[in-house]
């Protein structure tokens, strides 16, 4: 992952994803490249061609706060992609000093989340590894890959597990992308795009987009070889005492066909009673 130029290397990237009609731009005729040229995000942020060329190019390096809201405002940059391109823009005052143990749960949160036996619960680390799980959280994910992302792109079982799962795959790369802007040289970063990006034409692909969205909350359906079909609601939230750590709980719609399936996988995954 080559962060030389990673600034030049976003604007690029989400300019040609940009719907031109959408952001009120005439044309005639069959349009060479995708998205928006670079004097039409000039002329819509209100800065020189010339300005923003050099910017995509690495030549300009001190972009002011005004310029990349304009920027965030052109590309159509949600929250997290607009932070994202401000750390891009001035990443000695972003970045986190790198992690370089491995990273660990508390004690206590296990604790909490095995009283929960009801709602799917997990933690993930910061590049999408399962660091922890209730029972039911281990029971909903029971592939022996613990890295969302090689479950989804590496591991044939992937497909089946999720039925929307470009969408899967779209979100949990814009999710990796949100990390990655602290610190883009991590080693553990660098290696495990370096595996995808080689392994996977897909994440590929999904990588080069630069999509940069955190995780939040949303529907999710899953296939489960065990119960079938599953619409879980999520809501991840960051643990304070673990920087880059996620929550992830699950939740099914009360009076829904998936409670009860859940309520199913719950007494099949639940330990057998002691022998007398």
């Amino acid at each position: 992952m080559n962060s030389d130029n990673a600034l030049g290397a976003f604007l690029r990237a989400r300019r040609e994803a940009v719907d031109v009609d959408a952001v009120g731009i005439v044309h005639t005729g069959r349009r060479r490249t995708p998205g928006l040229r670079r004097e039409e995000v000039a002329v819509l942020a209100g800065v020189s061609t010339d300005y923003y060329v050099r910017l995509e190019q690495g030549r300009e390096r001190g972009p002011s706060d005004q310029v990349l809201d304009a920027l965030a405002r052109t590309l159509r940059l949600g929250d997290d992609a607009a932070e994202h391109l401000r750390r891009l823009a001035r990443p000695t005052a972003h970045r986190r000093p790198r992690a370089r143990r491995a990273e660990q749960v508390s004690p206590h949160l296990t604790r909490m989340m095995q009283t929960w036996d009801r709602q799917p619960a997990l933690v993930l680390g910061r590049y999408m590894d399962i660091l922890a799980s209730n029972t039911l959280g281990s029971a909903l994910f029971e592939a022996p890959e613990r890295n969302l992302l090689r479950l989804i792109f590496l591991d044939p079982a992937g497909r089946e597990f999720y039925p929307d799962w470009e969408k899967a795959a779209r979100n949990t790369v814009a999710s990796l992308r949100a990390c990655a802007g602290d610190d883009p040289g991590d080693p553990a970063l660098i290696s495990l795009v370096g595996e995808l990006s080689v392994r996977s034409p897909d994440f590929a692909r999904l990588w080069a987009r630069h999509e940069v969205r955190g995780k939040s909350t949303e529907a999710k359906r899953f296939r489960h070889p065990k119960v079938g079909e599953l619409v879980l609601a999520y809501e991840a939230l960051t643990i304070n005492s673990a920087p880059g750590q996620q929550l992830v709980v699950y939740q099914a719609e009360p009076g829904s066909p998936t409670e009860e399936s859940l309520r199913l996988l719950g007494s099949l995954s639940a330990a057998p009673p002691a022998r007398p």
